[in-house]
């Protein structure tokens, strides 16, 4: 940079960071922002003006929109229609804004799909009674005015809001590193803060609250959030809100009549009808959309039967789906200081209130002068109506009447200027005592504005007057209610799937299918060529399982989407992240809150709970460390566990002996000694007992031994010895089974719907 060329020569860096700052000071101040005086951004500010400047007032007719975009771009507004265009049709919405400012006619979209208005030629528009609030006072002198953008005329810089009308519409806007989330509020409550705060400045958050609670959106529905939430967001100025539907039930359907801010009616519609289409919903029979012009949302959900449980329903939508959305709230503004601030809600309403008392002070001064220049007046026309043939000669004989009316009367230019300005024919008929009355009225009032603008108690009663009196005028009841409500809550996967019965069979190479009903014989079902069964279990749709991996990861799967047995089944893979070369060698139905055995290859096992087994992936949890896992099985308090080995021995142990661990190796639960490894005596089968129970070891040639409860006893021992030694020696042990009483129906009860399986099989390896 030379010294010489210093004004046409910048650095780069510094020019582009004062560029990039001016952009965002004039997207932050002149576009996205809203101004806490009227509450509006630049283009709707120039849109009511313009509006106002056309004669498009709450009583007049409609007029096309193009010629208000035209109008405001073409003086006010110099940028694309199309946005401007969208800001008018946003101000026209009754479920966009809670008291709209623009009246149209045509098609101005609808809640389900806000942009699929007309073209701005077709549709028409007038302002609404409520911008009379904003409109009111322009010409009292009560703003200050600015040059338009080509300097041809002025445009105010604010509207006199008479009103705090930030909070009664809100805002949202992105400006360049800050934004804006207002949400609208109720004006007669708004009205009751403020006159609160009027009358005591020194009033909390939470006293303001007592009389607005909270935002009042224009569709109604519910805000579930509690007081202490929305007592937080008003304090701090930022925070989230949670909206939900509300619906009611009539005829045994569900009838959702309200759904929450800028919520989509045929959007909730195709997610409820999403989850029906893939069977993730089954407690719906019918989903009906009969919303029309006098109900304008109105979604009819019909349940499969009137056991379904409503609440529990809603519930699970309220949870999926947009039935309840969370709103942000961040009250940032432009304050009367020109500069962007989040503000809680005493120092926005405060700030606002000196805004409509400097507002109000504006209005009485412009008020008091136009009382004095007519005082004034009446004052120069006494003196004409007193002194008329001196006035008529002066008018007709001097060659400049106007000085000479100011030296003979002792006139001023205002009210010399005045008595020309009068016809002859008017003032003679005038009459003194109508001059004297008016003055009489017109010294009262000054009088009156005098004690207004030097009283701040009777200046502030006035305020609150007026905005008692507006809202009164354009208040209506709460639309939105406040409930506290539970948490909603998903279905899970068991209460998606129904409660229908199932006998899941998984094949040696890792198909798994589901027969329906219990105890369905798996081995008669065909199998692929080289596959064979492996094991089965009994279960219900609406519960899960978990899969014991023979590399000790434990996996959870639900059971609501398995392959019909009518097909082979679907590689267990495709449900679980089983790893390469691991298998699936025992399952159990999913408890978490139960307790369950894990025993490997070595005979070290442990007791587990059911929440450390549960995998919310489909990766699995490492369970055992140990080599080769074998066992799985469900264990209540104080049964008894039957451990063998291929010498033929046998041991049982209380549960109460085993040791708990979340994960590991656990310890050896029957003796197996260094010799007796090199000699091929394995751990062969586990099985679970109660007290009175009869065992029944069978072998894989199809001999058998039964072990009486009373003759159990000799097999007791503790955790880590070697057992005893079976009176009847059996090679190949496949498995034990327990089994009960005489007395004990053999019928599948709910209880039995709980025992594990593990692999059947040769556990000899």
């Amino acid at each position: 940079m030379t010294s010489n060329n210093i004004e046409e020569q910048q650095n780069l860096a510094q020019f582009t960071e004062k560029s990039y700052l001016d952009y965002a000071m004039y997207v932050i101040l002149d576009r996205a922002l809203p101004n806490i005086a009227d509450g509006l951004k630049p283009v709707q500010r120039r849109l009511i003006y313009s509006m106002s400047e056309l004669g498009l007032s709450a009583s007049s007719k409609h007029k096309k929109s193009a010629r208000t975009v035209g109008d405001t771009l073409g003086k006010y507004h110099p940028h694309g229609d199309t946005a401007c265009y969208e800001a008018l049709v946003a101000m026209a919405q009754d479920f966009n804004y809670r008291y709209p400012l623009v009246d149209g006619q045509g098609n101005w979209g609808s809640a389900d799909d806000p942009k699929s208005f007309a073209a701005m030629r077709y549709t028409e528009s007038k302002l609404s009674p409520y911008a009379k609030v904003l409109l009111q006072e322009l010409e009292q002198g009560t703003v200050e005015w600015k040059p338009t953008f080509d300097g041809a005329g002025k445009e105010p810089k604010y509207l006199p809001a008479r009103l705090p009308n930030i909070l009664v519409n809100g805002a949202t806007g992105i400006a360049v590193g800050m934004s804006t989330d207002i949400p609208p509020h109720n004006i007669r409550e708004l009205a009751a803060a403020c006159c609160a705060l009027l009358e005591n400045p020194d009033l909390t958050v939470s006293d303001l609250m007592l009389y607005l609670p909270a935002p009042d959106f224009p569709t109604g529905a519910e805000i579930i959030s509690s007081r202490q939430e929305i007592q937080k967001i008003y304090e701090t100025g930022t925070g989230s809100l949670k909206l939900r539907a509300r619906y009611r039930l009539e005829d045994g359907n569900i009838v959702i009549e309200q759904l929450p801010y800028q919520v989509s009616g045929a959007k909730v519609q195709e997610q409820i009808a999403k989850q029906m289409q893939e069977k993730k919903l089954p407690w719906l029979d019918d989903l009906r959309d009969e919303s029309d012009h006098e109900n304008p949302t109105r979604l009819v959900l019909v349940p499969r039967s009137n056991r379904v449980d409503i609440e529990r329903l809603m519930s699970h939508l309220f949870a999926s789906s947009d039935l309840e959305r969370n709103y942000r709230v961040h009250l940032n503004v432009i304050g009367l200081n020109g500069k962007p601030q989040v503000k809680n809600l005493k120092t926005m309403l405060a700030e606002w209130l000196d805004f409509r008392e400097a507002t109000v002070c504006r209005r009485l001064n412009y008020r008091l002068d136009a009382v004095d220049e007519r005082l004034e007046i009446l004052a120069a026309l006494l003196i004409a109506f007193l002194n008329l043939d001196e006035v008529i000669r002066i008018v007709r004989e001097e060659d400049e009447p106007k000085i000479s009316l100011m030296h003979t009367f002792s006139l001023s230019e205002l009210q010399a200027e005045a008595i020309l300005n009068t016809r002859l024919k008017n003032l003679a008929k005038l009459e003194e005592m109508k001059i004297h009355e008016e003055k009489a009225a017109l010294l009262a009032e000054k009088e009156k504005i005098n004690h207004l603008l030097n009283n701040e108690t009777a200046r502030r009663k006035l305020i609150a007057d007026e905005i008692k009196n507006d809202a009164d005028a354009y208040g209506d009841a709460r639309r939105t209610m406040l409930v506290e409500r539970a948490q909603a809550q998903a279905l899970s996967d068991d209460e998606i799937g129904g409660s229908d019965p199932i006998t899941v069979i998984l094949s040696k190479k890792g198909l798994i299918r589901a027969a329906k009903g219990f105890n369905i014989d798996g081995q008669s079902l065909s199998y692929k060529t080289g596959d064979e069964y492996l094991f089965s279990f009994n279960a219900k749709t609406n519960q899960s399982a978990f899969l014991l991996g023979s590399d000790g990861q434990c996996y959870t799967i639900s059971l609501n989407n398995l392959p019909s047995a009518r097909s082979y089944g679907d590689p267990v893979s495709s449900f679980i992240g089983l790893q390469q070369g691991s298998e699936v060698v025992a399952a159990a139905l999913a408890n978490m809150e139960g307790d369950y055995l894990v025993v490997a290859e070595n005979a070290c096992g442990f007791a587990v709970l059911g929440k450390n087994l549960f995998a919310k992936t489909k990766n699995g949890r490492t369970i055992l460390t140990s080599e080769n896992s074998r066992v799985l099985l469900p264990i209540t308090e104080n049964c008894e566990i039957a451990l063998t080995t291929s010498d033929c021995r046998m041991l049982i142990l209380n549960s109460a002996e085993l040791p708990r661990l979340g994960k590991g190796k656990g310890r050896a639960l029957i003796a197996i000694g260094k010799k007796d490894r090199e000699a091929g005596i394995i751990f062969t089968s586990c099985a679970i007992c109660e007290k009175n129970d009869d065992l029944e070891i069978k072998a894989n040639n199809g001999e058998t031994l039964l072990i009486k409860a009373a003759e159990k006893a000799n097999f007791y021992g503790t955790i880590g010895s070697k057992g005893q030694k079976l009176a009847k020696k059996i090679k190949n042990i496949e498995k034990i089974t327990a089994i009960k009483p005489a007395q004990i129906t053999e019928k599948f009860t709910e209880a039995e719907e709980n025992i594990a399986v593990q692999t059947q099989g040769n556990l000899d390896f």
